[in-house]
């Protein structure tokens, strides 16, 4: 019965080759690797040597959450997007396949490196499409390249996570650190991460979670570091940047951890350019608790982006 997450593992996988990526590990520079899922379309080869092609279809990039990797945040949505869309799927640093020596931890530093990476690979522009810590990363990643992004699609998440909003979590959800909540050791507090996370947490033996913590928490130092560098004091941030791109925000109408009071809040600092829609009975996670009513909202969203290009 240990053995069902490991086989789970290469089921997804599989499941997601079949829908037509294939992952990819890219050298960003001497001692950064990347793992990235891409379509298999654009993998060719010339003389012995991968080469990348420009993605023939409008490219969607997916960015995961804090507490799984990549694939495993977003393979509900990949299973949905790919028949219309090129679909992009990395991992950032320290999660999946992806490492670095060097020492940066920031959120700046994670964009930097998911926008070499799409460089590498000749994505010209992208819609992009963030959960929670993806969208933190995604936010500074349309501040940094604005030709890169055309437009963003933000799930439980914020363009800053300052000390005030960090305090008030942490009060309100009875933590003394992101990485009380977001780092689990044990069994008890990796269920009580996904109670968090989740409206409603469906039952799952506790072998399942036990196979989660042995497969999906390495690099607990770098990861703890990367939580640290999150939050900024609320004197370093005067004001949002004036994005250039539409931002649609897509909500868990029970988000526990930055819920529709705050993103009602944020969208307001936001101006015109933001709308805010919620699914009922979801929660931070919700691309995963509600993935069909999500994938539908998203899908929806993606039609009218690629009308206005």
């Amino acid at each position: 019965m240990g053995n069902v997450f490991v086989v789970l593992t290469p089921l997804i996988h599989g499941i997601v080759k079949l829908a037509g990526l294939t992952p990819q590990t890219i050298e960003i520079e001497p001692g950064t690797l990347m793992n990235i899922w891409v379509p298999k379309e654009i993998v060719t080869k010339y003389d012995g040597k991968i080469v990348y092609v420009p993605p023939t279809k409008p490219a969607v990039l997916l960015l995961h959450s804090f507490a799984m990797d990549g694939i495993f945040t977003w393979f509900l949505q990949v299973l949905a997007l790919t028949r219309e869309y090129s679909v992009y799927v990395p991992d950032f640093l320290f999660f999946g396949g992806s490492i670095t020596d060097r020492n940066e931890r920031s959120a700046s530093f994670q964009a930097e490196f998911v926008a070499k990476g799409l460089k590498k690979l000749r994505v010209e522009n992208v819609t992009l499409v963030g959960l929670s810590y993806g969208g933190m990363v995604g936010f500074k990643i349309a501040h940094l390249y604005p030709n890169l992004v055309k437009s963003m699609v933000m799930s439980a998440t914020v363009t800053e996570l300052t000390e005030s909003i960090s305090l008030d979590s942490y009060k309100r959800l009875g933590l003394s650190s992101w990485s009380d909540l977001l780092m689990p050791s044990t069994v008890e507090g990796l269920k009580r991460m996904f109670s968090v996370g989740f409206h409603k947490l469906p039952w799952l033996p506790d072998f399942f979670y036990r196979n989660i913590l042995e497969t999906m928490f390495s690099n607990r130092k770098e990861r703890n570091e990367l939580l640290d560098c999150l939050v900024v004091p609320d004197t370093d941030v005067t004001s949002d940047p004036d994005y250039s791109q539409a931002i649609h925000m897509l909500w868990g109408d029970d988000d526990k951890i930055f819920d529709l009071d705050l993103a009602n809040t944020m969208k307001i600092r936001l101006g015109e350019k933001a709308t805010l829609d919620w699914i009922k009975d979801a929660g931070h996670l919700v691309p995963l608790e509600k993935p069909f009513t999500y994938n539908k909202r998203l899908k929806s969203i993606l039609e009218c982006v690629t009308k206005d290009q």
